[in-house]
């Protein structure tokens, strides 16, 4: 079926060297550049070093990564070697979402090709182009092209993808360097918000003792000459607990005064992740029929998982105190900590490796992994006194106020990049079928 363009093709925002200068044009893939095919290579073909391999794995964010590599022997044929600024496409995989997804390849990459999952998009303006599979319209035809039960886009039907592009390449070369300032900008902030992490990772495995010991590496020097930490049980913290409601689907509504809060929502770091977009709601009858599991002002974790790699960890402690109505569902605890004791302190123990490794040895099932009440809340932990622990947890709070200080700034440049792509294209829905 033709294309008909409902109004002329121009940006609302424009450079002011440009404007005036016309509409742009509509042009598919094939005009701007050219696909390079992957790599078929077997398990023969893989060396501990020789010539890496580009996968899905190592498109990230719109970055590549190398932290998961696979080289194949340096000789192998039929291997198109990549090139900076070529742009690396996921175009078949089991995950549909990871369809589509690219990144610019970057200066001072290793010898390298790409795996037949992959394709790579070579083109003159190799930037520009690589904006536009950032917008709205590249992500309208991937997702045309994959349907109900299709997890790949054809090369031949991805070449015809089309575009609306300015007609003067200095215009194109302006966007380009403008979103690229931008991505570099995140990028950069991006890589604080990962050290920060990394900072918080170490913290973590000094300001705590390591199994075996009665000290932390580090310590505050005002506690330097204080007796060494005591072992006590997790329940020695817990006042009490309460655990989440079994919801079958029919106890689930669209909309409701009562949401439900699912183990998903319990993440590392004491972060809860609800109100993100994503809530669940149960029937007003349910919640006021399992007044047992509605969390009030206390303390949530994990005890339940599916057996898949992307289930939520077993075991993650979070701060709670929203004032809205909230029901825990199954896999959820709410625990009430003792005032003798520093919660937060248990929060941020949760998050160390000794204790995951505690965790792990408790998990039992074989259909969903759990942890038995009564096993969680023997397991041992390495105390100071109270003034001790809560200079821990502040301390280490302030550098989780930091990483989310940090993660905010990236959403709020993400959105600005959003928000400004929207007025330097013209809107998709200006060409239709």
């Amino acid at each position: 079926m033709n294309k008909v363009i409902k109004t002329e093709l121009v940006p609302e925002l424009r450079f002011p060297k440009f404007k005036g200068q016309g509409a742009w044009k509509l042009v598919r893939l094939n005009q701007l550049g050219e696909l390079v095919s992957g790599l078929t290579y077997s398990p023969d073909d893989v060396r501990e070093e020789g010539l890496l391999v580009l996968r899905s794995s190592n498109v990230q964010n719109g970055h590549i990564l190398l932290e998961d590599k696979v080289y194949v022997r340096p000789d192998i044929k039929g291997a198109n070697l990549s090139m900076s600024d070529d742009i690396l496409i996921c175009v078949r995989n089991g995950s549909k979402p990871l369809i589509g997804k690219n990144a610019l390849i970057p200066k001072g990459i290793p010898l390298s090709t790409h795996g037949a999952f992959m394709t790579v998009f070579r083109s003159p303006s190799a930037k520009f182009v690589y904006q536009l599979f950032q917008t709205s319209a590249y992500e309208r035809q991937v997702e045309a092209d994959l349907g109900a039960t299709i997890n790949s886009i054809n090369g031949n039907q991805f070449k015809k993808y089309e575009f609306c592009v300015p007609k003067s390449e200095g215009e194109q070369q302006k966007i380009a360097d403008c979103l690229s300032s931008l991505d570099e900008l995140i990028a950069a902030h991006t890589q604080k918000h990962q050290l920060l992490r990394y900072y918080k990772k170490g913290l973590l495995q000094n300001l705590f003792p390591e199994e075996g010991e009665k000290v932390p590496t580090l310590r505050f020097p005002e506690f330097s000459n204080r007796i060494n930490w005591k072992e006590f049980k997790i329940g020695d913290f817990i006042l009490h607990h309460k655990g989440g409601a079994a919801l079958t689907p029919k106890d689930f509504v669209q909309k409701s005064s009562s949401e439900v809060i699912s183990k998903k929502a319990i993440t590392g770091g004491g972060i809860l992740k609800i109100n993100d977009g994503d809530e669940t709601y149960c029937s007003d009858e349910f919640f006021a029929s399992n007044s047992k599991s509605v969390v009030d002002n206390t303390y949530l974790m994990t005890t339940l998982r599916d057996l898949v790699p992307s289930g939520p960890s077993i075991g993650y402690i979070v701060k709670f105190g929203a004032d809205k109505s909230y029901i825990l569902a199954q896999g959820v605890y709410g625990l009430k900590p003792k005032k003798t004791y520093s919660s937060d302190f248990l929060i941020h123990f949760s998050n160390t490796g000794v204790y995951r490794q505690m965790m792990q040895s408790v998990m039992v099932g074989s259909t969903q992994v759990h942890i038995r009440n009564g096993d969680f809340l023997k397991l041992p932990i390495m105390s100071p006194e109270k003034d001790e622990q809560q200079k821990v947890a502040d301390f280490l709070t302030s550098v989780d106020e930091l990483i989310t200080a940090q993660a905010k700034k990236i959403d709020e440049l993400k959105a600005h990049k959003r928000g400004l792509m929207q007025r330097l294209f013209p809107p998709a829905d200006e060409v239709v079928e």
